[in-house]
């Protein structure tokens, strides 16, 4: 009960916090003056606006892993650097970040960073391996493991800040959303001390020491919370959190094991009034858990059809997602009938983002995520126009 109250109210104040006018809020006093929140950049924005539940006058879209990976212009920029050298490079970062709001017109720049920046800034000894992904020197597998987690310090971190700093006024009116991993997801990379398929020492800590796996995934909660505060300070208008492997769990074990240090993360900024949206992999089986976490969007991957995961809920929420990235790589007829088929799922939400159910796969055609953004936003503004509604109404 108290999950849920707290999963209401943190909407509940988000509503009030932007107004149909987006003047500022009392309760956004938290954010500096200069924040596009506050000074009235990206209010009134469509992603701002559909987070709010608000009438808009397109669907706002923007693609995970849209920064990087797919664009040619982001490999030649990237070639020299390892993932972690660009992620901690003020310049590089900015200019990966603006690469496909740029090219696409997409409706928000999620910043370019990795799960594993915040363990890489407290002096965890990781790597990113090229084909494999991020690798622990020694993984974190007993008690005395979580000495080596200390707070997140700032100087550690300046040069991230800065970059969402640099951001947000390059960006002017389009909003940027700020990046962690969620507890779940970091601890099972510092667990299993690489990309794992059956997380069995995930598990097997889980299972067998919940002690010190509350402790570890409190302290994990603790360092991201404080990594996406820093962002929201810096100039992020909105967050998102990603537990990418939260769907190896069942849910019960999510409920018990994990629920409770996502839902930390979340109050640990909710006097910030952001938008925050909630995201995982394969977890159908687990929204209705995961909405207790509060936060004020879901993420939806392409395994449930948005009118589906709408019935999950307690509350309307607006909800995230949620086109298979596979589909790029179909017929031009094939992608718009999905895209299509998407937005009627996403009708009667009370809002609704525009995204893949997972991330962009690095073979994709650019130019068919730039024809995706230009259908939805082409197409909904149709249906838009059609409804009566104005960008205005409440």
């Amino acid at each position: 009960m108290e999950l849920e109250t707290g999963a209401a109210r943190g909407q509940t104040e988000m509503q009030a916090a932007v107004g149909a006018d987006s003047g500022l809020a009392p309760t956004r006093q938290l954010l500096p003056s200069g924040h596009p929140l506050v000074d009235g950049r990206t209010a009134t924005s469509p992603l701002i606006q559909t987070t709010l539940g608000k009438p808009v006058p397109h669907t706002p879209v923007w693609f995970m892993r849209q920064a990087g990976r797919s664009l040619p212009e982001y490999r030649k920029l990237r070639a020299g650097h390892t993932m972690l050298e660009t992620c901690f490079d003020t310049d590089l970062t900015v200019e990966i970040t603006m690469q496909p709001v740029r090219r696409h017109n997409v409706d928000a720049a999620i910043f370019f960073s990795d799960i594993v920046v915040p363990m890489k800034a407290i002096g965890v000894d990781v790597e990113i391996e090229p084909g494999v992904g991020p690798v622990i020197a020694t993984p974190f597998r007993s008690a005395s493991d979580l000495d080596r987690l200390p707070d997140l310090d700032p100087g550690n971190v300046a040069s991230i800040a800065a970059a969402v700093t640099a951001l947000a006024t390059e960006l002017g009116h389009t909003p940027l959303i700020g990046f962690a991993g969620a507890p779940f997801t970091v601890a099972s990379y510092l667990v299993e001390g690489r990309p794992s398929r059956d997380h069995v020492h995930t598990k097997a800590l889980m299972l067998s020491d919940p002690t010190t796996w509350n402790r570890l995934l409190d302290r994990i909660a603790t360092i991201c919370a404080a990594f996406l505060r820093m962002q929201i300070l810096a100039g992020a208008s909105a967050v998102q959190l990603f537990d990418s492997w939260a769907g190896a769990l069942s849910p019960q074990d999510y409920a018990r094991n994990v629920l409770p240090h996502s839902k930390k993360v979340f109050d640990a900024i909710a006097d910030l009034n952001v938008p925050t949206i909630h995201f995982g992999v394969g977890t159908g089986e687990l929204l209705a858990d995961m909405e207790k976490a509060g936060s004020s969007v879901m993420g939806i991957d392409f395994r449930v059809p948005l009118n589906v995961a709408a019935t999950r809920f307690t509350r309307p929420l607006p909800l995230q997602g949620n086109l298979d990235p596979a589909v790029l790589f179909a017929d031009s007829s094939s992608v718009d009938a999905a895209v299509l088929r998407i937005l009627d799922d996403a009708r009667g939400l009370p809002g609704h983002i525009f995204n893949l159910g997972h991330g962009v796969p690095p073979d994709t055609d650019p130019d068919v995520l730039t024809r995706v953004v230009e259908l939805v936003h082409s197409e909904s503004a149709r249906r838009f126009a059609q409804s009566g509604y104005t960008a205005t109404q409440n």
